[in-house]
């Protein structure tokens, strides 16, 4: 094949080449925009779309609306991977933005379940289906397209500049999420959350315009005119057990662990903040924002000292400390972000007395489960509540019950029982355990004079660097460890099974564990067994591709 003429510079990143990375970054950082804004209101998106059910279900249900998004992002990657092998890199990713930019507008103007019913969530899913479908064919082509212009040893470091932008996208987010909030008070939970969902509107604007001013990848435009193209991308990627083998290497080996580090160090300390420890959400959310500021930075460093030391040294290593720390990092942040839990476990302690067999795994990422036994209330409800608790086997057919030191409380049996009726009597369940609690010392938030927020921000930005570890040199490392003309096909897929399944479900998984075993820090096991299955298989499987040509 004939040369690229792309000049190997020694050092730095040329007006040209800034022009790629600036344009395919900016959109992609609004990409991830639109995408996190669900995520960082899933408790007013609750209130809005899922009031039908009592708060724990319909909080369950706004995570699985949030984890829909990402369950069809492997078939985007399919759909607009086979596109941009075939149609170009550049066409593909214009129609990605469009596509998400109109849903995440879209959701700022459906009307809530209070006004139209079932219909509300029905309509928000489907758009939540359509985010994640374009999405799944963002993320390739853009990397696609930044790799195939970069000079041969500076790969790490140009696609890294694509690695911020999810990171800048839920930066983006929180700052307008919080300028509106300040803005609007009490207004911002009926009404003004629409308002950073509209304003996607003048982003989408912006970034079509930017990426209509892109050539082609100068890499794809020297296929098309030898005639070297693909005519079957999705046949020759997953159809050759050589590449088929390599994909899924790739995905066990590398994207799923660097997915749920991710996921971990950013979704999951903003999900653990406020929904277990009950940080005030505003506060929660300038600690995260504060340290993506601090730890951004260490994408470009990483992916920069990828293209000396290698790709799979940084992102196995992110993988194996991540692992090894999970758990003593968020027991740190329970003790500086609310002490109180602490000292309420200790001297009144938790327990959930209830038949083994009655209690279930409370994950479903369709919806299609009713978890309504008197076990799976009372644990839904404690883990809820960020209250740690241990079990206690009760004979076969027993209704569960909660005790707290000294004191026992009932818990609800909705087998049999209409929805109102369910709904209400476990409402009432809910508050009488609730009063029990805070009778017992259990705080309803954490108080914001026990929060040592620099020492919270310090745990944070190292979850933040782990996460800048795994996610700075991955996309060149999944770039060049496939052929060119099933690049974007090839790529996609393993990516995107890994972040929007591996990843996308983390929440939802990790509640649901922490409801079924009580452990506050159980759920953090998920994203501890699979990096280290990624270390292993990684290792063994997959090779360093830092030195490889990819014209």
């Amino acid at each position: 094949m004939a040369a690229t003429n792309l000049p190997v510079y020694e050092s730095g990143i040329d007006k040209a080449h800034r022009r790629v990375i600036f344009a395919s970054s900016l959109g992609t950082v609004f990409e991830w925009y639109d995408f996190y804004l669900y995520g960082s209101l899933a408790a007013i998106m609750t209130k809005q779309f899922f009031s039908g059910v009592n708060e724990t279900t319909g909080f369950i249900f706004a995570l699985l609306a949030f984890a829909a998004g990402f369950f069809v992002r492997p078939f985007g990657a399919l759909v607009f991977g086979r596109l941009g092998d075939l149609v170009g890199r550049k066409h593909t990713f214009l129609i990605t933005i469009v596509i998400m930019g109109s849903g995440t507008f879209l959701i700022g103007v459906l009307p809530s379940y209070a006004s139209a019913g079932l219909i509300a969530p029905v309509l928000l899913i489907a758009l939540r289906l359509l985010q994640g479908l374009a999405l799944g064919g963002e993320y390739g082509g853009a990397a696609t397209y930044v790799a195939e212009h970069a000079p041969h040893g500076k790969r790490g470091l140009y696609t890294s500049w694509i690695q911020t932008t999810a990171t800048l996208g839920l930066f983006l987010s929180l700052l307008v999420i919080l300028f509106t909030r300040q803005l609007l008070g009490a207004d911002f939970d009926t009404w003004g959350w629409r308002i950073p969902f509209l304003a996607s509107a003048i982003l989408l604007i912006v970034s079509v315009y930017i990426r209509m001013q892109l050539n082609e990848s100068p890499v794809f435009l020297e296929m098309k005119q030898e005639a070297r193209l693909s005519r079957a991308p999705i046949a020759e990627s997953f159809g050759n057990w050589a590449n088929l083998k390599l994909v899924i290497f790739a995905l066990l080996g590398a994207t799923a662990g660097q997915a749920v580090v991710w996921y971990g160090g950013q979704f999951y300390a903003l999900f653990f903040l406020t929904q277990v420890l009950k940080v005030d959400a505003q506060a929660a959310n300038y600690l995260i924002a504060a340290a993506l500021v601090i730890g951004t930075p260490f994408f470009i460093v990483f992916g920069r000292l990828s293209d000396k030391i290698g790709r799979k040294k940084i992102v196995l290593a992110g993988c194996l400390i991540a692992a090894v720390t999970y758990i003593p990092i968020f027991e740190g942040i329970t003790h500086y972000a609310n002490p109180a839990i602490e000292a309420a476990a200790a001297a009144s302690p938790v327990t959930v007395v209830a038949d083994p067999d009655a209690c279930s795994f409370q994950f479903d990422p369709v919806g299609k489960k009713a978890f309504v036994h008197s076990c799976d209330v009372a644990k839904a409800a404690l883990a809820k509540a960020g209250v740690p608790y241990a079990n206690e086997a009760a004979p076969a057919g027993t209704l569960a019950r909660v005790k707290i030191g000294t004191t026992t409380i009932d818990s609800v049996e909705g087998t049999g029982m209409a929805a109102a009726a369910f709904k209400e009597a476990s409402g009432a369940f809910g508050k009488g355990l609730s009063a029990k609690l805070k009778e017992a010392g259990y705080p309803a938030k954490a108080d914001p004079a026990q929060v040592n927020y620099p020492m919270v921000l310090l745990l944070l930005v190292i979850l933040v660097i782990y996460v800048t570890m795994v996610y700075g040199p991955i996309a060149a490392w999944l770039v060049e460890l496939f052929p060119a003309k099933i690049r974007y096909t090839s790529m996609s897929l393993p990516y995107h099974i890994g972040n929007g399944w591996f990843g996308g479900f983390l929440p939802a998984i990790s509640f649901a564990l922490v409801a079924l075993h009580g452990n506050m820090y159980y759920g953090l096991r998920y994203p501890v067994i699979v990096a280290l299955m990624t270390v292993v298989i990684g290792f063994l499987f997959l090779p360093e591709t830092k030195d490889r040509k990819i014209e």
